[in-house]
Protein backbone atom coordinates (compact mmCIF):
# COMPACT_ATOMS: atom_id res chain seq x y z
CA UNK A 1 0.00 0.00 0.00
CA UNK A 2 1.67 3.80 -1.22
CA UNK A 3 1.62 5.71 1.79
CA UNK A 4 0.53 9.65 0.66
CA UNK A 5 3.90 11.85 2.35
CA UNK A 6 2.99 15.24 3.95
CA UNK A 7 4.90 16.68 6.41
CA UNK A 8 3.70 17.81 9.94
CA UNK A 9 4.43 20.92 11.75
CA UNK A 10 6.19 20.68 14.62
CA UNK A 11 3.86 21.62 17.92
CA UNK A 12 3.83 25.21 18.98
CA UNK A 13 6.56 26.29 21.69
CA UNK A 14 8.66 23.00 20.90
CA UNK A 15 11.04 24.98 18.34
CA UNK A 16 14.38 26.00 19.47
CA UNK A 17 16.31 28.93 18.74
CA UNK A 18 19.05 29.27 15.72
CA UNK A 19 22.16 27.91 16.88
CA UNK A 20 25.88 28.54 14.65
CA UNK A 21 26.71 24.76 15.86
CA UNK A 22 23.92 23.08 14.80
CA UNK A 23 24.19 25.15 11.23
CA UNK A 24 27.45 23.77 11.09
CA UNK A 25 27.00 20.18 12.14
CA UNK A 26 26.21 18.64 8.48
CA UNK A 27 27.45 19.81 5.06
CA UNK A 28 23.91 19.79 4.33
CA UNK A 29 23.39 22.63 6.35
CA UNK A 30 25.00 25.67 5.27
CA UNK A 31 25.73 24.70 1.10
CA UNK A 32 21.98 23.67 0.49
CA UNK A 33 20.59 26.90 1.23
CA UNK A 34 23.44 28.71 -0.07
CA UNK A 35 23.30 26.97 -3.50
CA UNK A 36 19.67 27.23 -3.83
CA UNK A 37 19.73 30.86 -3.14
CA UNK A 38 22.84 31.10 -5.54
CA UNK A 39 20.63 29.52 -7.71
CA UNK A 40 17.80 32.14 -7.79
CA UNK A 41 20.75 34.93 -8.11
CA UNK A 42 22.35 33.43 -10.45
CA UNK A 43 19.45 33.05 -12.68
CA UNK A 44 17.88 36.62 -11.72
CA UNK A 45 20.73 38.65 -13.47
CA UNK A 46 21.60 36.80 -16.09
CA UNK A 47 17.61 36.23 -17.57
CA UNK A 48 17.02 39.85 -15.82
CA UNK A 49 20.17 41.82 -15.40
CA UNK A 50 22.89 40.53 -17.84
CA UNK A 51 24.41 44.37 -17.95
CA UNK A 52 25.84 43.89 -14.22
CA UNK A 53 28.22 41.06 -15.39
CA UNK A 54 31.31 43.12 -16.00
CA UNK A 55 34.17 40.99 -14.42
CA UNK A 56 36.06 38.72 -16.53
CA UNK A 57 34.31 36.05 -16.07
CA UNK A 58 31.70 37.19 -18.37
CA UNK A 59 28.27 36.96 -20.00
CA UNK A 60 27.06 33.69 -21.41
CA UNK A 61 30.56 31.73 -19.66
CA UNK A 62 29.32 33.71 -16.15
CA UNK A 63 26.34 31.72 -16.64
CA UNK A 64 27.47 28.53 -17.68
CA UNK A 65 30.20 28.55 -15.23
CA UNK A 66 27.55 29.64 -11.81
CA UNK A 67 24.90 27.55 -13.35
CA UNK A 68 27.19 24.18 -13.00
CA UNK A 69 29.82 24.87 -10.25
CA UNK A 70 28.56 27.70 -7.87
CA UNK A 71 24.71 26.19 -8.17
CA UNK A 72 24.69 21.86 -8.99
CA UNK A 73 27.99 21.02 -7.96
CA UNK A 74 27.68 23.04 -4.63
CA UNK A 75 24.25 21.35 -3.82
CA UNK A 76 25.71 17.82 -4.49
CA UNK A 77 29.28 18.34 -2.51
CA UNK A 78 26.90 19.59 0.42
CA UNK A 79 24.60 16.08 -0.38
CA UNK A 80 28.48 14.10 -0.58
CA UNK A 81 29.63 15.56 2.98
CA UNK A 82 26.50 14.51 4.46
CA UNK A 83 25.86 11.19 2.95
CA UNK A 84 29.72 10.25 3.57
CA UNK A 85 28.94 10.38 7.09
CA UNK A 86 26.41 7.58 7.49
CA UNK A 87 28.41 5.47 4.96
CA UNK A 88 31.15 5.76 7.30
CA UNK A 89 29.85 6.95 10.70
CA UNK A 90 32.33 9.78 10.49
CA UNK A 91 31.87 13.59 9.65
CA UNK A 92 34.32 14.72 7.38
CA UNK A 93 33.51 18.31 8.22
CA UNK A 94 31.48 20.51 10.91
CA UNK A 95 32.15 23.35 12.93
CA UNK A 96 34.75 25.84 12.03
CA UNK A 97 36.52 23.91 9.30
CA UNK A 98 33.17 23.63 7.52
CA UNK A 99 32.22 27.21 7.79
CA UNK A 100 35.71 27.95 6.08
CA UNK A 101 34.61 25.99 3.32
CA UNK A 102 31.42 28.09 2.76
CA UNK A 103 33.12 31.02 3.09
CA UNK A 104 35.48 30.35 0.28
CA UNK A 105 32.78 29.16 -1.87
CA UNK A 106 30.99 33.06 -0.80
CA UNK A 107 33.90 34.36 -1.84
CA UNK A 108 34.24 32.87 -5.36
CA UNK A 109 31.12 34.20 -5.74
CA UNK A 110 31.54 37.66 -5.02
CA UNK A 111 34.75 37.29 -6.67
CA UNK A 112 33.59 36.43 -10.12
CA UNK A 113 31.20 39.34 -10.19
CA UNK A 114 34.40 41.97 -9.69
CA UNK A 115 35.84 43.49 -12.68
CA UNK A 116 39.92 43.09 -12.97
CA UNK A 117 42.24 40.39 -13.05
CA UNK A 118 42.83 40.35 -9.55
CA UNK A 119 39.04 39.80 -8.25
CA UNK A 120 39.62 36.84 -10.88
CA UNK A 121 42.21 35.42 -9.82
CA UNK A 122 41.22 35.18 -6.22
CA UNK A 123 38.25 33.74 -7.04
CA UNK A 124 39.55 31.25 -9.28
CA UNK A 125 41.89 30.31 -6.22
CA UNK A 126 38.76 30.25 -3.61
CA UNK A 127 37.03 27.79 -5.89
CA UNK A 128 39.61 25.35 -6.69
CA UNK A 129 40.53 25.12 -2.87
CA UNK A 130 36.54 24.79 -1.93
CA UNK A 131 36.32 21.52 -4.43
CA UNK A 132 39.93 20.16 -3.35
CA UNK A 133 39.26 20.90 0.51
CA UNK A 134 35.63 18.97 -0.31
CA UNK A 135 37.46 15.80 -2.12
CA UNK A 136 40.24 16.09 0.39
CA UNK A 137 37.74 16.16 3.46
CA UNK A 138 35.59 13.42 1.91
CA UNK A 139 38.81 10.92 0.65
CA UNK A 140 40.15 11.05 4.24
CA UNK A 141 37.16 10.44 5.69
CA UNK A 142 36.14 7.83 3.42
CA UNK A 143 39.73 5.82 2.54
CA UNK A 144 40.61 5.68 6.25
CA UNK A 145 37.48 3.88 7.18
CA UNK A 146 38.25 1.43 4.29
CA UNK A 147 34.47 2.25 3.00
CA UNK A 148 35.51 0.91 -0.50
CA UNK A 149 31.74 0.93 -2.46
CA UNK A 150 32.47 4.85 -2.68
CA UNK A 151 36.16 5.02 -3.31
CA UNK A 152 35.51 6.39 -6.23
CA UNK A 153 33.64 9.35 -4.49
CA UNK A 154 36.31 11.82 -3.96
CA UNK A 155 37.87 11.05 -6.99
CA UNK A 156 34.87 12.16 -9.10
CA UNK A 157 34.50 15.06 -6.89
CA UNK A 158 38.60 16.01 -7.22
CA UNK A 159 37.96 15.44 -11.53
CA UNK A 160 34.98 18.21 -11.24
CA UNK A 161 37.36 20.66 -9.66
CA UNK A 162 39.72 19.75 -12.73
CA UNK A 163 37.65 20.83 -15.00
CA UNK A 164 36.79 24.37 -13.19
CA UNK A 165 40.14 24.69 -13.27
CA UNK A 166 40.60 23.76 -16.65
CA UNK A 167 37.94 25.60 -18.01
CA UNK A 168 38.90 29.27 -16.08
CA UNK A 169 42.69 28.60 -17.16
CA UNK A 170 41.08 28.64 -20.71
CA UNK A 171 39.31 32.04 -19.67
CA UNK A 172 43.09 33.75 -17.92
CA UNK A 173 44.54 32.47 -21.36
CA UNK A 174 42.33 33.11 -23.94
CA UNK A 175 41.53 29.89 -25.32
CA UNK A 176 38.08 29.66 -25.80
CA UNK A 177 38.01 27.37 -28.40
CA UNK A 178 38.49 24.97 -25.84
CA UNK A 179 36.03 26.62 -23.00
CA UNK A 180 33.25 24.22 -24.20
CA UNK A 181 35.12 20.87 -24.06
CA UNK A 182 36.57 21.84 -20.48
CA UNK A 183 32.68 22.79 -19.65
CA UNK A 184 30.82 19.79 -21.18
CA UNK A 185 33.70 18.26 -18.89
CA UNK A 186 32.62 19.24 -15.65
CA UNK A 187 29.26 18.74 -16.84
CA UNK A 188 29.71 15.19 -17.81
CA UNK A 189 31.83 14.57 -14.36
CA UNK A 190 29.32 16.16 -12.66
CA UNK A 191 26.41 13.68 -14.66
CA UNK A 192 28.35 10.70 -13.70
CA UNK A 193 27.96 11.67 -9.93
CA UNK A 194 24.54 12.18 -10.04
CA UNK A 195 24.42 8.69 -11.83
CA UNK A 196 26.27 7.20 -9.38
CA UNK A 197 24.71 8.79 -6.15
CA UNK A 198 20.83 8.75 -7.13
CA UNK A 199 20.89 4.96 -8.37
CA UNK A 200 21.76 3.77 -4.98
CA UNK A 201 19.87 6.50 -3.12
CA UNK A 202 16.41 6.81 -4.86
CA UNK A 203 15.68 3.02 -4.70
CA UNK A 204 16.25 2.87 -1.12
CA UNK A 205 13.80 5.70 -0.53
CA UNK A 206 11.25 4.01 -2.60
CA UNK A 207 11.71 0.91 -0.68
CA UNK A 208 11.61 2.38 2.80
CA UNK A 209 8.26 4.73 1.68
CA UNK A 210 5.95 2.34 -0.25
CA UNK A 211 4.94 -0.83 1.99
CA UNK A 212 5.99 -4.26 0.35
CA UNK A 213 7.33 -2.45 -3.12
CA UNK A 214 10.74 -4.30 -3.84
CA UNK A 215 13.57 -2.89 -5.98
CA UNK A 216 16.94 -5.19 -7.06
CA UNK A 217 20.04 -2.76 -7.31
CA UNK A 218 21.18 -4.00 -10.13
CA UNK A 219 24.83 -3.52 -9.11
CA UNK A 220 26.05 -5.13 -12.70
CA UNK A 221 24.49 -2.02 -15.11
CA UNK A 222 25.54 0.00 -12.50
CA UNK A 223 29.22 -0.71 -13.58
CA UNK A 224 28.10 -0.42 -17.14
CA UNK A 225 26.36 3.03 -16.49
CA UNK A 226 29.52 4.03 -14.79
CA UNK A 227 32.34 3.12 -17.39
CA UNK A 228 30.11 4.34 -20.20
CA UNK A 229 30.24 7.48 -17.83
CA UNK A 230 33.62 7.44 -17.60
CA UNK A 231 34.06 6.85 -21.34
CA UNK A 232 31.73 9.69 -22.45
CA UNK A 233 34.27 12.34 -19.56
CA UNK A 234 37.21 10.79 -21.17
CA UNK A 235 36.44 11.77 -24.95
CA UNK A 236 34.93 14.62 -24.40
CA UNK A 237 37.82 15.85 -22.52
CA UNK A 238 40.16 14.64 -25.43
CA UNK A 239 38.01 15.27 -28.04
CA UNK A 240 37.06 11.91 -29.44
CA UNK A 241 33.73 12.77 -30.80
CA UNK A 242 32.90 9.37 -31.35
CA UNK A 243 34.04 7.49 -27.68
CA UNK A 244 32.02 10.56 -26.09
CA UNK A 245 28.66 9.77 -28.40
CA UNK A 246 28.83 5.84 -27.27
CA UNK A 247 29.59 6.89 -23.82
CA UNK A 248 27.06 9.17 -23.45
CA UNK A 249 24.21 7.24 -25.84
CA UNK A 250 24.86 4.18 -23.10
CA UNK A 251 24.72 6.18 -20.11
CA UNK A 252 21.74 7.90 -21.27
CA UNK A 253 19.85 4.78 -22.32
CA UNK A 254 20.59 2.95 -18.48
CA UNK A 255 19.42 5.86 -17.01
CA UNK A 256 16.17 5.43 -18.61
CA UNK A 257 16.13 1.52 -18.28
CA UNK A 258 16.66 2.81 -14.29
CA UNK A 259 13.90 4.05 -13.85
CA UNK A 260 11.69 1.94 -15.95
CA UNK A 261 13.22 -0.99 -13.72
CA UNK A 262 12.22 1.16 -10.64
CA UNK A 263 8.34 0.51 -11.19
CA UNK A 264 7.52 4.26 -11.14
CA UNK A 265 3.75 3.47 -11.16
CA UNK A 266 4.08 2.46 -7.98
CA UNK A 267 5.46 5.82 -6.56
CA UNK A 268 3.14 8.21 -8.25
CA UNK A 269 1.19 9.40 -5.38
CA UNK A 270 4.47 10.23 -3.59
CA UNK A 271 5.90 13.66 -4.27
CA UNK A 272 9.21 12.75 -2.45
CA UNK A 273 10.04 9.96 -5.28
CA UNK A 274 7.99 10.68 -8.65
CA UNK A 275 10.03 14.31 -8.17
CA UNK A 276 13.50 11.85 -7.98
CA UNK A 277 12.59 9.95 -10.57
CA UNK A 278 11.36 12.79 -13.29
CA UNK A 279 14.72 14.35 -12.17
CA UNK A 280 16.58 11.06 -13.26
CA UNK A 281 14.57 10.83 -16.31
CA UNK A 282 15.34 14.35 -17.47
CA UNK A 283 19.40 13.30 -16.68
CA UNK A 284 19.50 10.48 -19.02
CA UNK A 285 17.26 12.32 -21.85
CA UNK A 286 19.90 15.16 -21.62
CA UNK A 287 22.79 12.36 -21.97
CA UNK A 288 20.64 10.61 -25.29
CA UNK A 289 20.69 14.75 -26.25
CA UNK A 290 24.30 14.90 -26.16
CA UNK A 291 24.99 12.20 -27.49
CA UNK A 292 23.25 12.88 -30.65
CA UNK A 293 25.07 16.27 -30.73
CA UNK A 294 28.34 14.56 -30.20
CA UNK A 295 27.61 12.28 -33.09
CA UNK A 296 26.91 15.17 -35.53
CA UNK A 297 23.36 15.95 -36.15
CA UNK A 298 21.37 19.10 -36.14
CA UNK A 299 20.96 20.51 -32.55
CA UNK A 300 20.93 23.61 -31.43
CA UNK A 301 24.14 23.96 -29.44
CA UNK A 302 22.60 24.54 -26.14
CA UNK A 303 20.14 21.77 -25.94
CA UNK A 304 22.61 19.24 -24.36
CA UNK A 305 23.27 21.60 -21.48
CA UNK A 306 20.08 22.55 -21.15
CA UNK A 307 18.19 19.62 -20.30
CA UNK A 308 20.75 17.59 -18.30
CA UNK A 309 21.10 21.26 -16.12
CA UNK A 310 17.52 22.26 -16.01
CA UNK A 311 15.22 18.66 -16.76
CA UNK A 312 18.00 16.63 -15.05
CA UNK A 313 19.72 18.41 -12.24
CA UNK A 314 17.38 21.18 -11.56
CA UNK A 315 14.50 18.52 -11.11
CA UNK A 316 16.96 15.93 -9.10
CA UNK A 317 17.90 18.84 -6.83
CA UNK A 318 14.35 20.12 -5.82
CA UNK A 319 14.43 16.45 -4.65
CA UNK A 320 16.66 15.66 -2.93
CA UNK A 321 17.05 19.00 -0.82
CA UNK A 322 13.82 18.19 0.30
CA UNK A 323 14.08 14.63 0.96
CA UNK A 324 17.86 14.70 2.25
CA UNK A 325 16.96 17.33 4.24
CA UNK A 326 14.14 16.23 6.18
CA UNK A 327 15.88 12.95 6.61
CA UNK A 328 18.61 14.32 8.65
CA UNK A 329 16.76 17.17 10.10
CA UNK A 330 14.81 14.35 12.11
CA UNK A 331 11.84 16.06 10.60
CA UNK A 332 8.47 13.68 9.24
CA UNK A 333 9.36 12.26 5.56
CA UNK A 334 6.29 14.00 4.56
CA UNK A 335 5.03 16.87 1.77
CA UNK A 336 3.30 20.13 2.07
CA UNK A 337 1.39 22.28 -0.28
CA UNK A 338 5.13 24.33 -0.65
CA UNK A 339 6.89 21.30 -1.36
CA UNK A 340 4.65 20.12 -3.91
CA UNK A 341 4.41 23.39 -5.62
CA UNK A 342 8.21 23.71 -5.44
CA UNK A 343 8.44 21.03 -7.40
CA UNK A 344 5.55 21.59 -10.02
CA UNK A 345 7.41 24.82 -10.57
CA UNK A 346 10.64 23.55 -11.35
CA UNK A 347 9.36 21.16 -14.15
CA UNK A 348 7.24 23.84 -15.69
CA UNK A 349 10.56 25.90 -15.57
CA UNK A 350 12.53 22.91 -17.36
CA UNK A 351 9.56 23.05 -20.06
CA UNK A 352 9.22 26.69 -20.34
CA UNK A 353 13.05 27.47 -20.82
CA UNK A 354 13.47 24.41 -23.71
CA UNK A 355 10.10 25.73 -25.34
CA UNK A 356 12.36 29.19 -25.07
CA UNK A 357 15.87 27.31 -26.75
CA UNK A 358 13.13 27.45 -29.88
CA UNK A 359 13.13 30.46 -32.27
CA UNK A 360 9.79 31.86 -32.09
CA UNK A 361 8.29 35.29 -31.28
CA UNK A 362 7.54 33.65 -27.98
CA UNK A 363 10.87 32.92 -26.97
CA UNK A 364 11.62 35.81 -24.62
CA UNK A 365 8.33 35.97 -23.13
CA UNK A 366 8.72 31.93 -22.23
CA UNK A 367 12.29 32.62 -20.96
CA UNK A 368 10.82 35.45 -18.65
CA UNK A 369 8.63 32.82 -17.07
CA UNK A 370 10.81 30.22 -16.54
CA UNK A 371 12.77 31.89 -14.94
CA UNK A 372 9.91 33.22 -12.59
CA UNK A 373 8.55 29.35 -12.00
CA UNK A 374 12.29 29.08 -10.84
CA UNK A 375 13.23 31.42 -8.80
CA UNK A 376 9.79 31.40 -7.03
CA UNK A 377 10.38 27.22 -6.83
CA UNK A 378 13.68 27.46 -4.95
CA UNK A 379 12.40 30.82 -2.84
CA UNK A 380 9.74 28.54 -1.46
CA UNK A 381 12.26 25.91 -0.64
CA UNK A 382 14.62 28.28 1.48
CA UNK A 383 10.79 29.79 3.20
CA UNK A 384 10.13 26.47 3.95
CA UNK A 385 13.47 25.12 5.19
CA UNK A 386 16.11 27.75 6.04
CA UNK A 387 14.00 27.83 9.89
CA UNK A 388 15.10 24.38 10.65
CA UNK A 389 18.63 23.79 8.60
CA UNK A 390 19.93 26.26 11.30
CA UNK A 391 18.21 24.48 14.20
CA UNK A 392 19.19 21.25 15.85
CA UNK A 393 17.78 17.98 15.14
CA UNK A 394 14.14 18.04 16.85
CA UNK A 395 14.94 14.18 17.48
CA UNK A 396 17.68 14.03 19.12
CA UNK A 397 20.52 16.14 20.41
CA UNK A 398 23.56 17.02 17.61
CA UNK A 399 25.79 13.82 17.52
CA UNK A 400 27.39 12.00 15.00
CA UNK A 401 28.36 8.46 15.24
CA UNK A 402 31.29 7.13 16.51
CA UNK A 403 33.57 5.76 13.62
CA UNK A 404 33.32 1.99 12.63
CA UNK A 405 35.92 1.08 10.52
CA UNK A 406 35.49 -0.84 7.53
CA UNK A 407 31.50 -0.22 7.12
CA UNK A 408 29.46 -0.21 3.64
CA UNK A 409 27.58 2.39 5.10
CA UNK A 410 23.71 2.97 4.08
CA UNK A 411 22.12 5.86 1.86
CA UNK A 412 20.86 9.01 3.44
Amino acid sequence: MTERLRIDEPATGTSTAPQWRAFLELGFRPLYPAGCLWGIVAVAVWVFAPQWLQGALSGVLWHAHETLWGFVATIALGFLLTASANWTGVNPLRGPALGGLALLWVSARVGFLVPGPTAFVLAALCELLFYGWGALALGRTIYATRNRRNYGVPVLVLALGVADALFLYAIWADEYALLMRYFYTGLLCMAVIALLVARRVIPFFAMRAVTGLHIPMHTASGQWQLAAGALAVTGQLLGGTIAAAVGLASAGALALWQVLAWKPLAVRRVPLLWILYAGYAGLGAGLLVAAAQAAGWVLLAAWPAHVIGVAGFGVLIIGMVTRTALGHLGRPLRTDRSMVAAYVLVIAAAVLRLVALLPTPLSLGTLHASAGAWELAFALYLWRFLPMLIRPRVDQPLSVPAPQPGSSGRPS
